[in-house]
């Protein structure tokens, strides 16, 4: 295919990741989030298991388990986290906060691996403090309170851009000895035990009449299109699209994810807000584009040809 159609299919990608946030947040109103993401990780993790069975029998073993734990547990608590956070705050606040992560993940690779990350991830850095300062600060007229004001959703998705920051180093570590695919399978289905276990725990079992017409159609544009076809296209669009093409067309996600929540959710954005995004935004460009790096998240299936084993899914 002309390398134009790959690019469109990254930056369908990211379009469809930004309006999940939307349909997760209209989804939660009809199933707790715990269910929500265990149903949808299940099923999606089953249906990459079929499309990819061949592969998935030839290479399962102890050794593969054990790294799909590993990668499966801070995602799993990291989705977890971040959607009960989307309870409380609109889809684009939370989409933003959580692509704090691509600028965190330098800094635990320097951990893990003791690769030290460039000076675009230290401005980088600085730039989302910047950021998710005028986000939770009060600089409007007359106020004298310029303490912080994150909110109890702002914090959760904080913490959970942590978890998957995580996720993508364990994922880059352990994914150079095994098999990607194998990976995300497992990776999906721990995670599902993850969310499940919460919801056994702390929700209530959803009502047979949840299951209705329109949450239906939210399920399916979850797992067939924010999670199997992503999963799928950027696998695939990054074995033929430039790293830093790649990484651009990815980024736009947070963006996506706002103009949808101003469209469907009704978010508003003033001077303050739109500076504080803009400068999030740009710390991830500056993060992922300046030192020439793959953008990622979370694992995602096939991906042979990515060094560092590390991809998303949203």
């Amino acid at each position: 295919m002309p390398k134009w159609l790959y690019e469109l299919s990254l930056l369908a990608a990211a379009l469809i990741w930004g309006g999940s946030f939307v349909v997760l947040k209209d989804a939660m109103g009809t199933i707790p989030p715990g269910w929500l993401l265990g149903i949808r990780f299940l099923v999606s993790g089953f249906l990459l298991m079929l499309i990819f069975w061949k592969r998935f029998a030839a290479s399962l073993d102890g050794s593969h388990l054990l790294a799909g734990l590993v990668i499966g547990l801070p995602q799993g608590v990291g989705y977890l986290i971040q959607n009960i956070g989307l309870t409380t705050i609109s889809p684009g606040r939370n989409a933003f906060l959580t692509d704090v992560y691509c600028v965190v993940v330098p800094f635990l690779n320097w951990m893990v691996i003791r690769k030290r990350p460039g000076v675009n991830h230290v401005v980088a850095a600085i730039m989302v403090l910047a950021g998710v300062g005028l986000l939770s600060l009060d600089f409007s007229a007359g106020s004298q309170d310029l303490s912080l004001s994150l909110s109890t959703g702002d914090i959760l998705t904080l913490v959970s851009a942590l978890m998957f920051s995580v996720n993508i180093v364990f994922v880059g570590y352990l994914g150079r000895a095994h098999d990607i695919v194998v990976l995300t399978v497992l990776m999906l289905y721990v995670s599902a035990l993850v969310c499940l276990g919460y919801a056994a725990v702390a929700e209530p079992l959803p009502s047979p009449e949840a299951i209705n017409g329109s949450f239906l159609p939210q399920m399916a544009y979850l797992v067939l299109l924010a999670t199997v076809y992503t999963s799928l296209a950027q696998n695939v669009g990054q074995k033929h699209v430039e790293a830093p093409t790649a990484a651009l067309l990815l980024s736009l996600e947070s963006v996506f994810a706002v103009i949808f929540s101003i469209v469907f959710y009704g978010e508003t954005l003033n001077a303050q807000l739109l500076v504080g995004f803009a400068l999030i935004f740009a710390a991830i460009l500056v993060s992922e584009l300046a030192g020439a790096r793959p953008k990622a998240k979370v694992a995602v299936a096939g991906d042979t040809e990515n060094p560092s084993g590390e991809a998303r899914v949203q």
